[in-house]
């Protein structure tokens, strides 16, 4: 009988288990994958996700310093440096990797190529079956990220479309010189390429992480968006693409039941304008693994475990909801609202300030009300002319 199982040894699993096992509470984590494992993602470490961590990262993880980013809106474009760093461009592979090693290191058991095919929750304790073994636990944490099943032991409805973005992703090889040459610390961003997100051009260490990421809803041609996004930008020949999804945040989803826990991307923890979910895997993992511990060490009530979904909210709940709304808006007027942003300076200046580095959509969504009005005449900005504003 373990105090504690976790499903899936991502950011989100592996965070759960180092805080597990530096609680001292008997834990078992179980991944269906063997490490290292490739994973398509951009790979792009926020400032609060370094934050979350308690550890540095070695240089072998990290690939690129961001300090700069470029947003395009089709032909126009748009530079802006800041005095702090934006983001870490690592591999996930190595970078989850890490995460797991700092898990283990805690004295936590670990299972890699074992996959959980079943949950089920009993009066007493979490039944857990795997393809080798059955397993119990008082508690069970369920990370396994946005396409795995078991998340409807908690959830029974499955989402609809308007509840998830689709991203496409192909890692593309290239000489390091040419890499830095071309996008010397700065990451690319390409609004008005998928509906409802954006493309994206990643300058990793001698490769590119090149996607794309829209509204399942709206994006119909998924594979032509990326083809012609590839092409556009200069990327040709045949290029592995791989395809995922990911859950729109500001939802309100449960991600609590009796002994079941939800993190991550399973519990629907992502940004929904930028599609940012690394930070909010690590964090709601370690959230979860403080409460269950909280719970076995101290002999509080079963009913205490639902304190996970208020702690995540006060810790960063609200700001997925403000950035749904933000979403919603920038998405719906996609016209005026990025032509003003490459017209207007202080608005990106302003995003990656309040935003990126204080958290705080709501008060960057007040100052562009009481700055800027997206009602601005459409012909108005139509008109004007210059590329690089």
């Amino acid at each position: 009988m373990y105090d504690l199982i976790i499903v899936g040894g991502g950011p989100s699993g592996a965070s759960a288990g180092r805080v597990a096992g530096k609680a001292g509470i008997s834990t078992l984590l179980l991944e269906k994958e063997n490490f290292p494992r490739y994973k398509p993602c951009g790979g792009a470490l926020s400032p609060y996700a370094l934050s979350s961590l308690d550890f540095e990262l070695p240089e072998s993880v990290i690939e690129r310093d961001i300090l700069k980013v470029r947003l395009h809106f089709r032909e126009r474009y748009i530079e802006r440096q800041r005095d702090y760093r934006l983001a870490l461009l690592v591999s996930r592979k190595a970078f989850d990797n890490f995460l797991l090693d700092k898990a283990r290191e805690t004295g936590i058991e670990v299972h890699c190529g074992e996959k959980v095919l079943d949950c089920k929750e009993r009066e007493e304790c979490v039944e857990v079956k795997t393809l080798q073994n059955t397993y119990l636990a008082k508690f069970v944490l369920i990370a396994e990220g946005s396409g795995g099943m078991l998340k409807y032991k908690v959830r029974p409805q499955r989402a609809r479309r308007t509840e998830y973005d689709l991203a496409l992703v192909s890692e593309i090889p290239e000489e390091d010189e040419v890499i830095r040459n071309r996008f010397p610390g700065l990451i690319d961003i390409h609004f008005g390429t998928a509906p409802g997100g954006y493309g994206w051009i990643f300058p990793h260490k001698g490769y590119y992480s090149v996607g794309i990421v829209g509204t399942a809803e709206h994006l119909k041609h998924p594979k032509k968006v990326m083809q012609d996004f590839l092409q556009a930008n200069g990327f040709s020949g045949e290029l592995h693409v791989c395809a995922h999804i990911i859950p729109l945040g500001g939802i309100k989803r449960k991600t609590v039941s009796s002994r079941i826990l939800l993190s991550g991307d399973a519990a629907g923890f992502v940004d929904a304008f930028i599609g940012e979910g690394i930070a909010y895997a690590i964090r709601s993992g370690q959230l979860a693994a403080e409460t269950v511990a909280d719970l076995v060490l101290s002999d509080r009530k079963l009913s205490d475990l639902k304190e996970y979904e208020s702690r995540c909210t006060q810790e960063f709940g609200n700001f997925l909801v403000s950035s749904l709304k933000l979403e919603k808006v920038m998405h719906r007027f996609p016209e005026i609202s990025f032509k003003l942003a490459l017209r207007r300076k202080e608005i990106l200046d302003k995003y990656l300030d309040e935003v990126v580095i204080n958290r705080s959509h709501k008060d960057y969504v007040r100052w562009l009300l009481l700055n800027f009005s997206l009602a601005e005449p459409a012909s108005k900005i139509t008109s004007m002319t210059g590329k690089n504003q």
